[in-house]
Protein backbone atom coordinates (compact mmCIF):
# COMPACT_ATOMS: atom_id res chain seq x y z
CA UNK A 1 0.00 0.00 0.00
CA UNK A 2 3.04 2.49 0.98
CA UNK A 3 4.52 1.93 -2.34
CA UNK A 4 1.25 2.64 -4.32
CA UNK A 5 1.45 6.25 -2.34
CA UNK A 6 4.77 6.55 -3.73
CA UNK A 7 3.82 6.20 -6.86
CA UNK A 8 1.14 7.94 -7.24
CA UNK A 9 2.78 11.19 -5.22
CA UNK A 10 5.94 10.88 -7.73
CA UNK A 11 3.45 10.70 -10.18
CA UNK A 12 1.54 14.33 -9.00
CA UNK A 13 5.24 15.18 -8.60
CA UNK A 14 5.98 15.11 -11.92
CA UNK A 15 2.59 16.57 -13.82
CA UNK A 16 2.96 19.73 -12.93
CA UNK A 17 6.39 20.17 -15.37
CA UNK A 18 4.87 18.34 -17.80
CA UNK A 19 2.22 20.40 -17.99
CA UNK A 20 4.02 23.67 -18.10
CA UNK A 21 6.44 22.13 -20.89
CA UNK A 22 3.22 21.69 -22.80
CA UNK A 23 2.13 25.13 -21.75
CA UNK A 24 5.66 26.19 -23.19
CA UNK A 25 5.43 24.64 -26.32
CA UNK A 26 2.08 25.99 -27.31
CA UNK A 27 3.47 29.70 -26.64
CA UNK A 28 6.37 28.85 -28.57
CA UNK A 29 3.60 27.41 -31.65
CA UNK A 30 1.45 30.90 -31.22
CA UNK A 31 5.10 32.99 -31.54
CA UNK A 32 6.10 31.00 -34.91
CA UNK A 33 2.38 31.22 -36.00
CA UNK A 34 2.65 34.79 -35.26
CA UNK A 35 5.69 35.73 -38.00
CA UNK A 36 5.40 32.35 -40.06
CA UNK A 37 6.21 33.66 -43.53
CA UNK A 38 6.64 37.25 -42.29
CA UNK A 39 8.82 38.58 -45.32
CA UNK A 40 6.08 37.79 -47.98
CA UNK A 41 3.21 38.80 -45.74
CA UNK A 42 5.08 42.60 -45.48
CA UNK A 43 5.27 42.23 -49.14
CA UNK A 44 1.52 41.38 -49.76
CA UNK A 45 0.43 44.21 -46.57
CA UNK A 46 2.68 46.81 -48.60
CA UNK A 47 1.04 45.85 -52.13
CA UNK A 48 -2.13 46.91 -50.81
CA UNK A 49 -1.30 50.22 -49.13
CA UNK A 50 0.62 50.98 -51.99
CA UNK A 51 -2.55 50.51 -54.17
CA UNK A 52 -4.80 52.93 -51.22
CA UNK A 53 -2.09 55.51 -50.39
CA UNK A 54 -0.20 58.45 -51.24
CA UNK A 55 3.65 58.00 -51.83
CA UNK A 56 6.14 60.06 -51.73
CA UNK A 57 9.72 58.67 -53.17
CA UNK A 58 12.60 58.10 -50.93
CA UNK A 59 15.30 61.55 -50.87
CA UNK A 60 17.98 58.86 -51.94
CA UNK A 61 16.54 58.02 -55.41
CA UNK A 62 16.04 60.21 -58.80
CA UNK A 63 12.61 61.90 -58.39
CA UNK A 64 12.47 61.82 -62.46
CA UNK A 65 12.22 57.84 -63.10
CA UNK A 66 9.37 55.54 -62.02
CA UNK A 67 10.38 53.62 -58.92
CA UNK A 68 9.69 50.18 -57.50
CA UNK A 69 7.23 49.70 -55.32
CA UNK A 70 9.62 50.15 -51.88
CA UNK A 71 11.25 52.95 -53.71
CA UNK A 72 8.50 55.01 -52.06
CA UNK A 73 7.22 55.49 -48.06
CA UNK A 74 3.74 55.62 -48.18
CA UNK A 75 1.17 57.90 -46.04
CA UNK A 76 -2.40 58.69 -45.26
CA UNK A 77 -3.10 62.19 -43.71
CA UNK A 78 -4.42 62.15 -40.01
CA UNK A 79 -4.21 65.81 -39.26
CA UNK A 80 -3.06 68.70 -41.26
CA UNK A 81 -1.25 71.27 -39.50
CA UNK A 82 -0.97 74.83 -40.47
CA UNK A 83 2.61 75.20 -41.19
CA UNK A 84 4.11 76.05 -44.42
CA UNK A 85 7.67 74.76 -44.59
CA UNK A 86 9.42 71.31 -44.29
CA UNK A 87 12.59 70.49 -42.30
CA UNK A 88 15.75 69.88 -43.96
CA UNK A 89 17.53 67.12 -43.81
CA UNK A 90 19.96 68.45 -41.46
CA UNK A 91 17.24 70.09 -39.12
CA UNK A 92 16.10 68.88 -35.36
CA UNK A 93 12.57 67.90 -34.93
CA UNK A 94 10.46 67.57 -32.08
CA UNK A 95 7.97 64.60 -32.69
CA UNK A 96 5.35 62.12 -31.38
CA UNK A 97 5.16 59.22 -32.76
CA UNK A 98 4.06 55.19 -32.26
CA UNK A 99 5.50 52.96 -34.68
CA UNK A 100 4.02 49.24 -35.16
CA UNK A 101 4.44 46.18 -36.94
CA UNK A 102 1.94 44.93 -39.64
CA UNK A 103 -1.57 43.70 -38.25
CA UNK A 104 -1.09 40.20 -36.53
CA UNK A 105 -3.55 37.44 -34.92
CA UNK A 106 -2.17 38.40 -31.81
CA UNK A 107 -1.91 42.31 -32.12
CA UNK A 108 -5.12 42.97 -34.41
CA UNK A 109 -3.20 46.60 -34.43
CA UNK A 110 0.12 45.74 -34.86
CA UNK A 111 2.57 45.17 -32.16
CA UNK A 112 3.91 48.15 -31.33
CA UNK A 113 7.61 47.90 -30.64
CA UNK A 114 7.90 52.32 -29.77
CA UNK A 115 5.83 55.01 -28.99
CA UNK A 116 6.29 58.33 -27.29
CA UNK A 117 2.57 58.37 -26.18
CA UNK A 118 -0.15 55.75 -24.79
CA UNK A 119 -3.77 55.46 -25.03
CA UNK A 120 -4.73 58.18 -27.86
CA UNK A 121 -3.14 60.93 -29.06
CA UNK A 122 -3.70 64.09 -27.78
CA UNK A 123 -1.61 67.17 -29.00
CA UNK A 124 -1.78 68.80 -25.19
CA UNK A 125 -0.10 65.97 -23.18
CA UNK A 126 1.89 64.01 -25.81
CA UNK A 127 5.23 63.40 -25.16
CA UNK A 128 7.73 63.95 -27.61
CA UNK A 129 11.68 62.83 -29.33
CA UNK A 130 13.93 65.47 -30.52
CA UNK A 131 16.28 64.42 -33.04
CA UNK A 132 17.41 65.36 -36.32
CA UNK A 133 15.96 64.38 -39.36
CA UNK A 134 19.26 62.71 -40.49
CA UNK A 135 18.99 60.29 -37.14
CA UNK A 136 15.84 58.40 -38.67
CA UNK A 137 15.78 55.25 -41.17
CA UNK A 138 15.15 56.61 -44.47
CA UNK A 139 11.31 56.09 -45.13
CA UNK A 140 10.86 58.44 -42.14
CA UNK A 141 13.41 60.68 -42.35
CA UNK A 142 11.83 61.02 -46.27
CA UNK A 143 8.18 61.63 -44.81
CA UNK A 144 9.37 64.36 -42.62
CA UNK A 145 11.03 66.32 -45.41
CA UNK A 146 7.65 66.54 -46.57
CA UNK A 147 5.24 67.41 -43.47
CA UNK A 148 4.81 70.67 -42.16
CA UNK A 149 3.90 72.08 -38.52
CA UNK A 150 1.38 70.06 -36.84
CA UNK A 151 1.04 67.49 -39.80
CA UNK A 152 0.13 64.01 -38.22
CA UNK A 153 0.32 61.67 -40.81
CA UNK A 154 -0.10 57.45 -40.97
CA UNK A 155 3.73 56.42 -42.69
CA UNK A 156 4.40 52.49 -44.10
CA UNK A 157 7.69 52.28 -44.80
CA UNK A 158 9.14 49.19 -46.81
CA UNK A 159 11.43 46.92 -44.96
CA UNK A 160 14.51 48.28 -47.53
CA UNK A 161 13.33 52.17 -46.13
CA UNK A 162 12.94 50.60 -42.56
CA UNK A 163 15.93 48.03 -41.19
CA UNK A 164 15.75 45.59 -44.07
CA UNK A 165 17.09 42.05 -43.51
CA UNK A 166 18.36 43.35 -40.02
CA UNK A 167 16.31 42.29 -36.66
CA UNK A 168 15.90 45.28 -34.13
CA UNK A 169 14.58 44.92 -30.52
CA UNK A 170 10.70 43.61 -31.14
CA UNK A 171 11.26 44.55 -34.76
CA UNK A 172 11.84 41.31 -37.05
CA UNK A 173 13.96 41.24 -39.99
CA UNK A 174 11.71 42.23 -43.51
CA UNK A 175 9.42 44.03 -41.11
CA UNK A 176 7.02 47.15 -42.98
CA UNK A 177 7.31 49.89 -39.76
CA UNK A 178 3.23 51.54 -39.54
CA UNK A 179 4.21 54.79 -37.85
CA UNK A 180 1.61 57.15 -36.56
CA UNK A 181 3.96 60.85 -36.33
CA UNK A 182 3.18 64.26 -35.41
CA UNK A 183 5.40 66.82 -36.51
CA UNK A 184 5.67 69.24 -33.72
CA UNK A 185 8.34 71.52 -34.57
CA UNK A 186 11.81 71.71 -36.69
CA UNK A 187 14.92 74.32 -36.33
CA UNK A 188 17.95 74.51 -38.49
CA UNK A 189 21.38 74.07 -37.38
CA UNK A 190 22.44 76.56 -34.54
CA UNK A 191 19.05 77.07 -34.09
CA UNK A 192 17.46 75.10 -30.86
CA UNK A 193 14.83 74.18 -30.28
CA UNK A 194 11.96 75.72 -27.92
CA UNK A 195 11.65 73.60 -24.39
CA UNK A 196 8.04 74.86 -24.23
CA UNK A 197 5.82 73.26 -27.30
CA UNK A 198 2.19 73.12 -25.88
Amino acid sequence: MKSLQHILLATLLLLPPATAVVSCSEQEDVEADEYANWRQRNEEYLSTVAARCQRLKSYSKDPATEGAIDDYVYYEVLEQGDGTDSPYYTDSVRISYRGRLIPTVSYPEGYVFDQTYSGTFDWRTTSTAVSKVSGYVEGFATALLYMHRGDRWRLYIPQRMGYGTTEKTGIPAYSTLVFDVALIDFSHPGHPLPTKWN
